[in-house]
């Protein structure tokens, strides 16, 4: 089941979530002028190792760059492929918009960040003695979809269904499609044990968590839950 389309409108350019999508690929092109040592470097450096994130002192002499405790925020920004920024970036432009109308730019720059964090810290709390870098911005983006399921779960997605040889477009509600797209992440993370595949489940699972609990924090006042269509007075203070 693959998203296409929402049907709740965006009030304006989404500028803050253009921008997150135009710094992931240029930081993506960045990568891919790099030889592969100095790549595996970058993401070794930049990327969230759990048993380094968590056991700092341990690695203070040997593994443990300056900087390292950024790796939860850098992380997000780097990617393994061109499938998976594509994917990361084509969920966060389908639903971003109309987080950031819900939220504002600043806030919604916060709240993205904050999920992003979120997730990679309950990644790391489910994998405490790894050393395999995980990145990307799967985890911000699930923190998103979390938002979005709390304002717009009767808002209607238009969702590709491979059918072997054959497919259907179909509009669903997004409550079901966020609600199979989590259900399929704690399936896959309880048969995994927290990732498979290159995969980190949990750090979507905490993310989309995260994304639930704090949209009631960063929304706007006047913007209620549970509404498939917010429309927006003239007159609103972005911040």
């Amino acid at each position: 089941m693959i998203p296409l389309r929402d049907n709740v409108p965006a009030r304006g350019i989404p500028v803050v979530t253009l921008g997150l999508i135009a710094v992931n690929v240029i930081v993506f092109v960045r990568e891919l002028s790099l030889p592969r040592p100095a790549l595996e470097a970058m993401i070794y450096f930049w990327g969230v190792i759990p048993a380094r994130l968590l056991f700092p002192f341990q690695h203070a002499f040997s593994e443990f760059p300056p900087g390292a405790l950024l790796t939860p925020f850098t992380h997000m920004f780097l990617h393994g492929g061109w499938l998976h920024l594509i994917g990361n970036m084509w969920y966060l432009w389908i639903f971003g918009d109309n987080i950031e109308d819900a939220m504002g730019k600043v806030r919604f720059v916060s709240f993205y960040l904050l999920t992003g964090l979120t997730a990679a810290l309950f990644h790391s709390l489910t994998s405490i003695h790894s050393n395999i870098p995980t990145i990307g911005a799967s985890g911000a983006i699930s923190g998103v979809l979390g938002a979005y399921l709390i304002l717009y779960p009767k808002a209607r997605v238009l969702v590709l269904i491979p059918l072997g040889f054959f497919s259907r477009l179909l509009y669903i509600p997004a409550m079901f499609v966020l609600g199979f797209w989590f259900l399929l992440q704690l399936l896959e993370g309880a048969l995994s044990g927290g990732a498979a595949g290159g995969v980190a489940w949990w750090a979507h699972i905490g993310g989309f968590l995260a994304g639930m609990a704090l949209v009631g924090i960063f929304k706007k006042r006047e913007v209620r839950f549970f509404n498939p269509r917010y429309r927006p007075p003239n007159q609103l203070n972005d911040t």
